[in-house]
């Protein structure tokens, strides 16, 4: 059954229809300068489609989080929250097809955009049940995927540029139907926008916007004119999901409102002018200053030493270890970090703070690791390989020399099943090794050591894969891939 969209009146009087579902197919770009009506265009948008489809707002302002109210959507404020949590909230937003608004108020430019980016990968890499069709909309887009540098730093630009180009390029096929809105075309990067097939253009006055946008709805350029005569609140559509052609719309009312509106003129006081010029340059009030300390005698370097020498402990003597006795300390602290369910997603520079208390409360008070070598032996053990890897697996562990630190868990994994004869592990414990839950970083993952020719993957008819590691003639058993 296809689900029509009442977003207003058309040029002739009649009602102005967005079909939903070739919306959700085709994506929408909103463009209009500060006060055309976006933000009125996209609550009237999701208002009407409340309760068809699961809605996602990344809201910069706040704006939307009245939603709330009237709608149900649950307010997420960024501000109280991490990076890590941001992306889990949305892995559970597309799990249990929640409506939610992400406020990104009271966070600076670059704190947005590395929320924002976190949140659309989340969405992005969810497990493939749970990639049910969601709106998901983004407005000021121009912040989140812009058409040059700022001053934000280059990496924080480009992660949240390639979030939001996943988002319109590769999202539909994992339901995700961008609806993104920009003040200015020409701020915003052109391999998103182009990826839009509906738009509907707002009041816009720069000639290079006008000309973007004139583009866009197949309009010649004489005229473009017409779009800086558009009324607030009127926009010109075109989109398989709405019209074949150009055509004028006047969006239609709304339930809910702003948290921030439109200034209005207030009267100014009426006091008499003497009594501002009073209020304004009144003095200071006095304020309380505490008594400057007594100047402290001064005590000879000497004697200060001396005291100072006095007042720290001697320090107890350490407890001398056998070296067999601290290596199987070690290898059950990485077990333990390894069998705790929250380490799996966490970076090794943060489990390696862990690894050093664990350390200290069994009596190591050097651990004899560093953050590198404490990587390696983190992804030996969450290959299942727990004691020292450069006894047992030195050919294994020169052969992965050309692969980062962070891979040599999933490679370690592939060697074990490959030297015992075991079954290829499964796409999800190849993840569980690479600290990660999206299946598809696992593809490329193999990808990658695929090109430095470490792996042979073969698949055979029935669907199931077999990996060789040619330099050390091991190869797993057939088993499903994922």
């Amino acid at each position: 059954m296809t689900v029509s969209v009442d977003m207003g009146l058309d040029e002739r009087g009649g009602s102005a229809t967005l079909d939903l579902e070739e919306l959700l197919a085709t994506r929408l770009l909103v463009q209009g300068n500060s006060g055309s009506g976006k933000s009125h265009l996209l609550r009237r948008l999701l208002e009407r489609s409340a309760g068809h489809v699961q809605q996602v707002v990344i809201d910069p302002e706040g704006d939307f989080v009245t939603l709330s109210d009237r709608y149900g959507h649950v307010a997420i404020e960024a501000a109280d929250h991490s990076e890590r949590d941001v992306a889990r909230f949305a892995a559970r937003i597309r799990e249990h097809r929640a409506s939610v608004v992400l406020s990104l108020e009271g966070l600076e430019a670059e704190g947005q955009m590395k929320c924002a980016a976190a949140f659309l990968n989340g969405l992005f890499d969810a497990p493939r049940d749970h990639w049910y069709p969601a709106l998901v909309v983004v407005d000021e887009a121009q912040l989140f995927a812009p058409a040059g540098g700022g001053e934000v730093a280059e990496d924080v630009r480009r992660a949240s540029l390639s979030a939001m180009t996943n988002l319109m390029c590769r999202g539909r096929k994992r339901g995700l139907a961008g609806v993104i809105a920009t003040q200015r075309l020409a701020k915003l990067a052109k391999n998103v926008a182009a990826e839009a097939s509906n738009f509907l253009m707002g009041r816009t006055f720069l000639d290079i916007d006008m000309a973007r946008a004139a583009d866009l709805l197949g309009m010649e350029r004489r005229q473009a004119e017409q779009i800086r005569d558009l009324q607030r609140g009127h926009f010109l559509a075109l989109g398989p999901a709405i019209s074949r052609r150009p055509v004028s719309i006047r969006i239609g009312a709304v339930e809910t409102s702003a948290r921030s509106g439109s200034p209005k003129l207030t009267p100014l006081p009426e006091a008499p002018t003497a009594d501002i010029r009073d209020l304004l340059l009144a003095p200071a009030e006095p304020t309380w200053t505490p008594p400057a300390p007594e100047a402290p005698r001064a005590v000879p370097s000497e004697s200060l030493i001396e005291a100072l020498a006095r007042s720290v402990p001697s320090p107890e003597p350490e407890t001398q270890v056998d070296p067999e006795e601290a290596a199987q300390r070690v290898a059950d602290v990485l077990r333990a970090i390894v069998e705790d369910g929250d380490s799996a997603l966490r970076s090794p520079s943060v489990l390696y703070q862990d690894f050093l208390v664990r350390c200290r409360m069994v009596g190591l008070a050097r651990p004899p690791l560093d953050l590198s070598a404490f990587t390696r032996r983190l992804s030996a053990a969450r290959a299942g390989i727990h004691g020292d890897p450069d006894a047992e697996w030195s050919q294994a562990l020169e052969a992965a020399r050309v692969l980062p630190d962070d891979m040599l868990g999933p490679f370690l994994l592939v060697a074990r099943a490959a030297r015992e004869g075991l079954p290829c592990p499964s796409d999800e414990e190849l993840a569980a090794t690479y600290g990660t839950s999206s299946l598809g970083r696992v593809r490329r993952l193999i990808q990658y050591i695929e090109s430095k020719e470490l792996f042979v993957t073969r698949v055979d008819l029935a669907g199931k894969r077999s990996i060789t590691i040619p330099r050390l003639g091991w190869t797993t058993q057939a088993s499903e891939a994922a």
